[in-house]
């Protein structure tokens, strides 16, 4: 039996970007229907963003107390790995999403369990789990937030040796003793973090010259240097020709160029991320299917006024916090256009554009050193054409950075835009850094003037001094 329903939106995904267009459409009084075939709460909640930290952050706590006197000696022992692995299942919920139905309940939003694909213009097919289908009609826009999947190289016989991808790497419940990890991402450079300090003997193999190639160069030096000296092995320049794995559980041989092999008890290939497009019925709109999703700036698909993509899928910037804001800028502009307001507010940083992905992107590596950047790196900066000047400061000689941790190793820099003296970017790396990052991003998006951020007094002795050497260092 086909069941046939009429709402003013419909979002296909159920990820934070797909969550949040739904929050923004029912605030604006829209009816909205959700369709997810997995978890509600989508890779983020369950085997990314929430897993990974829960992993990461007492591996990174012991790091720091092990560099403050009178606390390293406590903090020598090992992890509990059970109560880690504990703590990382009740912050994903043991992989049930009651929670966020309960949510969704609440604000009168309807979920269709099940898969969904565009049924035609406006429309959206779901085959349930339990046989049954729905056609879902949308009045107003159909949105799509499929979001992405981990990439499997095709590399001979990886296929059959049962390699890692991001979602085994975040959600095992054991230590493996030799963990070998191919990439050098950002999810192999927090996996190598994560498991080394969980007691894995860990093996990165990143066939470019650094890690954290999209960053700053000194940010993937850094962690790399810290890698090192807490035992992970990092090999750059280095690719993989062949995997070898006997039995289910038996060791996992990896074959480089030049034929020589590293055997490991896991294997995670931490190889990038490919679109969840390739059967959610793009065809039936004239859209080519297993590719990324191209919009405007209020995330709209050219040439088809009902439909939006939004997070991962639409490839602007691979973030979850960066889904979340396209998804609340483009339930603004669904909204907007639902209720007949003209004209929508789409000039830079509009109410109805999502202007930071192209100008103000935050991300933090959680890794020891973490590694935080926001806006143009130098070489962005001066590849689009702007005059600049990248200013740099060693964070291990802000007193706040001393009083932090012994031994405190650090380098932030600035990018200055001559022409107007505003920062185009900023990057931080050492302990503590991500907690520099919003006031970087409130400086870039809010494109202030150097001459105003004289006025922003840090609080001493912080680390945040660091904005004073650094407004200090252009002035000279």
């Amino acid at each position: 039996m086909t069941e046939a329903v009429e709402y003013d939106v419909v979002v296909l995904g159920g990820g934070p970007a797909g969550e949040n267009i739904v929050d923004r459409t029912r605030a604006a009084g829209l009816s909205t229907a959700l369709v997810e075939s997995e978890l509600v709460g989508g890779e983020c909640s369950y085997w990314a963003c929430v897993p990974s930290k829960a992993l990461l952050r007492p591996v990174l706590a012991r790091a720091d107390a092990r560099r403050v006197p009178g606390l390293a000696a406590a903090a020598a022992g090992p992890l509990d790995s059970a109560a880690v692995f504990a703590h990382r299942d009740y912050w994903t919920g043991n992989w049930k999403d009651e929670g966020q139905i309960d949510w969704l309940d609440s604000i009168g939003a309807h979920v269709y369990r099940g898969h969904g694909r565009l049924d035609g213009v406006r429309k959206v097919a779901v085959a349930g789990p339990e046989g049954e289908h729905h056609v879902l009609s949308a009045r107003h826009a159909v949105v799509i937030a499929t979001g992405t999947r981990a990439v499997v190289p095709d590399v001979p016989g990886l296929a059959g040796a049962r390699p890692w991808t991001s979602r085994e790497a975040t959600s095992a419940q054991e230590v493996p003793g030799r963990l070998l990890i191919v990439g050098g991402s950002v999810v192999a450079a927090e996996m190598a973090t994560a498991w080394q300090g969980l007691g894995s003997q860990v093996t990165v193999l990143v066939r470019g010259p650094r890690l954290l190639p999209r960053m700053e160069s000194f940010a993937g030096e850094l962690v790399a240097d810290a890698l090192r000296e807490a035992g992970v092995v990092v090999r750059t320049g280095v690719a993989v020709e062949a995997v070898v794995r006997n039995g289910s559980t038996g060791p996992v041989t990896v074959v480089l160029e030049g034929g020589e092999m590293l055997e490991g008890d896991e294997l995670l290939m931490a190889t990038g991320r490919s679109p969840r497009t390739d059967d959610i019925g793009l065809d039936t709109v004239g859209l080519p299917a297993g590719e990324w999703i191209g919009v405007d700036d209020s995330c709209r698909v050219p040439g088809h006024d009902w439909l939006y993509a939004v997070g991962d899928v639409n490839h602007r910037a691979l973030l979850t916090h960066q889904g979340k804001y396209q998804a609340r800028m483009a339930g603004a502009a669904i909204a907007a256009r639902a209720a007949g307001t003209a004209p929508l507010d789409t000039g830079p940083w509009g109410a109805h554009v999502a202007t930071a992905d192209t100008r103000a992107v935050p991300q933090v590596v959680f890794t020891d050193p973490e590694a935080a950047a926001v806006g143009l790196s130098l070489a962005e900066a001066e590849r689009a054409g702007h005059r600049v000047r990248a200013v740099d400061y060693d964070l291990s000689k802000v007193s706040g950075a001393g009083l932090y941790a012994d031994g405190y190793r650090g380098r932030a820099r600035m990018v200055v835009d001559l022409e107007r003296e505003v920062l185009l970017g900023a990057t931080f790396v050492g302990p503590g850094a991500a907690e520099l990052l919003h006031a970087a991003t409130v400086a870039v998006a809010g494109e202030v003037p150097i001459a105003r951020l004289w006025h922003a007094v840090p609080a001493f002795p912080t680390i945040s001094e660091i904005w004073l050497r650094l407004l200090e260092t252009y002035r000279v």
